[in-house]
């Protein structure tokens, strides 16, 4: 399967909008934002699923659809291309993008929900007639029908190298991956095939939405009491909401007492937070704090202790996200806007360090998987100086006897154990410290001392995790 893209980026024609069926030509709006601007869909789609309820023709049932319309097609983007592919006379990078979009919906819609077949057929090609012009809706139908004419699976048979022959080819079409992030994947897990076909699936299952219970602040009693919430695996400060709950309607996230975070990233805080430290355990860092909920889970700890936190995030408006999730902190906390690779409080200031440093995202594939197709091995490179940097000024940072965190939202191997090697080679007195008993309870962390979260094992993000002490 190839890891190009797979098509030119160009600018979408005029198109008129649709009198009846809102639902598609919203799904068809986003993921032409998501391709002409590398937007998110995470970011693109709440907006616009909110401009359509205050229209009044949206209703919930409507913006489940358009939801699953828009990340289904995004996640399996590949495994559809592949099918459409078999399907045209042409090149897919000859195909005009606002046509492709149209396409993969379609596709979605015949080979990934229960949409009748013809009911997929009509309706996309109805918004073809609306978004593309007759001449290329005549096209669409002609796609579609030959796509109908199978299932998933038989399509899978079809356009999936044989496993025998090329394993990671296949498992890059059969899970829509590109080959590079299943190899890197499959090399970070090091177990057999039946792991990494695990972790691709859950990667594209829809991640549930896990709130937290921030200290002193609010209770995970109180978040339950709302419908349709139900505990946390692993955090005691996590509450999930099962499908359709809608986390902007919880008074206490409303105000600031609760947030929206992944377990994953709850465990990580609370490893630091529960590290042993030799002597004072009095001021606390947090060196990339943005967007916050690390910097206010931890913010509320340290305010249980009598500790203080100071949360550091270089760009200013991403501090000034954190500030506003610390707004309102049982404790005293400080949030800077400085560069973490050039911070401006001396060595050896803090007890404990976090540095959470910018990656690949690959271990949140669920949330953002248009990313997938984005990333390109070489980005590893692009990373890997930043990285190292942050490391070694969080190492710098803290006094002898504290400990750091380097944490990671990628399971890659580059931004993982690599960097954290690299650096223990630097910093002779910095020894690894066993984080698996920090994070009581959870099962499958592997051999230590450092901690990896999958999103098949722990129902997480893949988190990454290495503790670092200073001994002299």
């Amino acid at each position: 399967m190839s890891d190009q893209p797979r098509r030119p980026r160009r600018p979408a024609k005029p198109y008129r909008r649709p009198k009846k069926d809102p639902v598609r030509i919203l799904a068809f709006e986003a993921l032409r934002a998501v391709d002409e601007r590398d937007a998110y869909a995470n970011l693109v789609l709440p907006p616009l699923l909110r401009k359509a309820r205050e229209k009044d023709d949206f209703d919930a049932r409507d913006a489940a659809l358009a939801t699953e319309l828009v990340y289904g097609t995004l996640r399996r983007q590949g495994t559809y291309d592949a099918v459409i592919a078999a399907c045209v006379d042409r090149p897919l990078r000859e195909v005009d993008p606002p046509v492709l979009d149209v396409l993969s919906l379609g596709a979605h819609q015949l080979l990934g929900t229960r949409i009748p077949t013809h009911a997929a057929v009509s309706a996309t090609v109805e918004l073809a007639r609306v978004v593309l012009g007759d001449g290329r809706a005549k096209f669409v139908n002609a796609v579609l029908r030959k796509i109908a004419q199978d299932d998933l699976d038989g399509w899978l048979e079809r356009v999936a190298p044989p496993y025998d022959e090329d394993p990671e080819d296949h498992l890059a079409v059969v899970h829509s991956h590109p080959r590079w992030v299943v190899s890197a994947l499959w090399d970070s897990l090091g177990g057999g095939r039946a792991g990494v076909e695990e972790l691709l699936r859950a990667d594209n299952e829809r991640p549930e939405v896990t709130l937290v219970a921030r200290p002193g602040r609010a209770t995970t009693d109180e978040l339950l009491a709302e419908e349709a919430a139900v505990p946390g695996r692993w955090s005691p400060y996590a509450v999930r909401l099962s499908e359709g709950g809608e986390p902007g309607a919880v008074a206490a996230v409303a105000e600031g007492r609760a947030g929206v975070q992944d377990e994953g990233s709850q465990l990580v805080a609370l490893a630091l937070a529960s590290a042993p430290v030799e002597g004072p355990d009095r001021r606390w860092l947090d060196a990339c704090a943005g967007p916050g909920g690390k910097a206010a889970l931890l913010g509320a700890l340290a305010a249980e202790r009598g500790a203080v936190l100071l949360a550091s995030e270089k760009q200013p408006h991403r501090a000034g996200l954190v500030a506003k999730a610390l707004a309102g902190n049982p404790g005293p906390y400080q949030v800077v806007a400085a560069d973490g690779t050039r911070p401006p409080w001396r060595p050896g200031s803090f007890d404990r360090v976090l540095v959470d440093v910018p990656c690949t995202g690959l271990g949140a594939l669920r949330r953002r998987p248009e990313a997938r197709w984005r990333r390109r091995p070489e980005d590893l490179d692009g990373f890997a100086p930043l990285q190292r940097g942050l490391l070694r000024t969080a190492l710098e940072s803290v006094r002898v006897g504290g400990v750091v965190g380097y944490a990671t939202c990628s399971p890659h191997l580059a931004e993982t154990r690599a960097v954290v090697g690299d650096l223990l080679k630097q910093f002779p007195d910095a020894e690894l410290i066993d984080a698996r008993p920090l994070i009581a309870d959870v099962p499958d962390l592997g051999d230590g001392p450092d901690i990896q979260l999958w999103p098949h094992l722990h129902g997480t993000d893949a988190m990454y995790l290495a503790l670092l002490r200073r001994s002299a």
